[in-house]
């Protein structure tokens, strides 16, 4: 029987969605505050990022319920990044997930703020803590430190500001897609392996599996900016063009685009073929995210 990834996705991400709600369901002053926090995290989403790593857990032969918090710790990252990425002063976007962006509803200031709040609420979420071991803990949340900061994406976003309306190139290209998209999907997974003190042979593979998905995933969206419909992605298309943006496609073309991603799919299961079953939610994720271009 195939591996029904749907209803993976559904019910992981239902798991996902009832402990954030859970977690935020305790009052923080000044009201507005809340409101604005919530209103990014719960504006739509797939929560691939929490599902990725609850996925990679699972592959380690652990329980989902175990790494919950650290998973959905993630998603406060990731939803912060799409806050201030939305910005004026970054993207300068009015619409994400087909809604008004943060600091369309709540103002500038307010925006900046939810982000700051979810940034740091997500380290106080990730140590919550009743199996793991405390090495494996501080150990894997400095992967996710590292990933989500200079090193990872705010580098990554930082290059991708700089390069703005300038010749593109392979090298820079690459560092952009690496660090802002690829190194939080990459940390997503990688902490799995920490957290349930598996051998280095399967932290080493799942890390290359994140890191040929992070890249595809990011050539997707790419190719999805010049090809997809808006109404179905939630945002403006188009928008990568108008501000200058360097992307596979402007480097590379669409077919050769449509290539990578699709190469380093491949590469992404064939590094996991020890670790996961052949139908596997893993493998599945990485073969959606090829599915996406269609």
């Amino acid at each position: 029987m195939p591996f029904d990834l749907k209803r993976y996705l559904r019910e992981r991400k239902e798991t996902v969605d009832t402990y954030l709600m859970e977690y935020l369901s305790r009052p923080v002053y000044p009201v507005k505050l809340h409101e604005a926090m919530k209103y990014s995290l719960f504006a739509g989403g797939k929560r691939i990022r929490p599902i990725l790593c609850i996925a990679a857990y699972e592959a380690c032969g652990g329980e989902a319920e175990h790494i919950l918090p650290q998973a959905s710790a993630i998603e406060l990252i990731h939803t912060y990044s799409l806050i201030h990425d939305d910005l004026p002063a970054m993207d300068d976007d009015d619409l994400r997930r087909g809604k008004p962006t943060s600091h369309k509803v709540f103002g500038e200031a307010m925006a900046i703020l939810a982000g700051d709040a979810l940034l740091t609420e997500a380290f106080v979420m990730f140590t919550q803590n009743r199996v793991f071991d405390a090495q494996n803990l501080i150990d894997a949340l400095r992967e996710l430190a590292e990933a989500a900061g200079p090193f990872g994406m705010v580098g990554g976003q930082a290059e991708d500001i700089i390069s703005e309306n300038k010749e593109p190139d392979p090298k820079t290209l690459h560092f952009i897609h690496t660090h802002k998209t690829g190194a939080l999907i990459r940390a997503s997974i990688t902490i799995a392996p920490i957290l349930a003190g598996a051998p280095r042979d399967y932290f080493d593979g799942l890390s290359a599996y994140g890191e040929k998905v992070g890249l595809a995933f990011q050539i997707v969206d790419d190719i999805l900016d010049v090809v997809g419909e808006e109404d179905k992605l939630g945002k403006k298309t188009g928008s990568d063009k108008d501000r200058g943006k360097i992307t596979y496609p402007a480097l590379y073309g669409l077919e050769r685009s449509k290539a990578a991603a699709e190469e380093l799919i491949m590469e992404a299961i064939h590094a996991i073929e020890k670790i996961e079953r052949k139908d596997g939610p893993l493998k599945a994720i990485a073969e959606y995210i090829l599915e996406r271009m269609e």
